[in-house]
């Protein structure tokens, strides 16, 4: 009984500190940096054939967000350029065949980012908040070069084919990632301030990607091949913010 009231006592003031902290709107811009790095290994079933990609990534671009308190909802436009290794190996009776694209890539991805966070003012002027979220990424536009040759859009069906021997839609590139980090706000004269946010970020298995298991099992007659790998990186955010209320 003493266990239920100790817990109850401290439900209710863990809530009392929830709703009694203040409560704010505010919106600002600014920019961000980052990279991921891309590693997945896929091999047919009977062991024939493996296929990886690898890709690193270099990130820039720019952002909006709205705040209030306990999350922020940001909008992103993304450009990215890449280095990328893919490789195909299948064994058969005159011994291993191997098929590999290396080259460059760029890439421009529109983002809509929601963020859950937990403000801790530790001076007046610094506030600290952990984050956790999610961001939709939608594929604006993917480029690629082999070998230092011509620069080619991968939807255009010359150079790249889906499973099906189509061309890619490039929704194909879009992406769905989950982020973890921190943030700071530094308070500046009356109600501006610059927030910054560093995120550790995991990009959920894509289309493309998916794909490429369709490829294999279509080449090798394979209902169940095997697929490992994470794509993850950091990025950095620098925003100016405005506080247009507070409670």
């Amino acid at each position: 009984m003493k266990k239920m009231f100790l817990l109850l006592v401290l439900s209710l003031f863990i809530c009392g500190n929830l709703f009694a902290a203040d409560f704010s709107l505010s919106a600002g811009a600014g920019g961000l940096l980052g990279a991921f790095f891309t590693r997945y290994e896929s091999s047919s079933s009977s062991g024939d054939m493996s296929m990886t990609q690898k890709v690193d990534q270099l990130n820039y671009g720019a952002l909006v967000f709205f705040d209030a308190s306990y999350a922020e909802l940001s909008v992103l436009i993304q450009s990215g350029s890449n280095s990328y290794d893919e490789v195909m190996v299948r064994d058969d009776d005159d011994g291993p065949d191997f098929v590999a694209r290396t080259g460059d890539g760029w890439e421009t991805m529109l983002g809509f980012c929601l963020l859950g966070k937990y403000p801790f003012t530790l001076t007046k002027k610094l506030t600290l908040f952990p984050l956790l979220g999610i961001e939709y990424q939608i594929a604006l536009s993917e480029k690629r070069r082999v070998n230092q040759g011509i620069i080619y859009d991968r939807t255009n069906g010359i150079y790249e084919k889906d499973a099906n021997g189509n061309s890619f839609d490039i929704s194909t590139w879009n992406a769905f990632w989950i982020h973890v980090g921190v943030g700071t706000d530094i308070a500046l004269a009356k109600s501006f301030f610059i927030r910054s946010e560093l995120l550790y970020s995991f990009r959920l298995m894509t289309a493309y990607e998916s794909d490429g298991l369709e490829q294999m099992k279509s080449m090798l007659n394979d209902n169940d091949p095997k697929l490992s790998g994470l794509t993850s990186g950091p990025s950095l955010r620098l925003c100016a913010g405005y506080r247009f209320f507070k409670l």
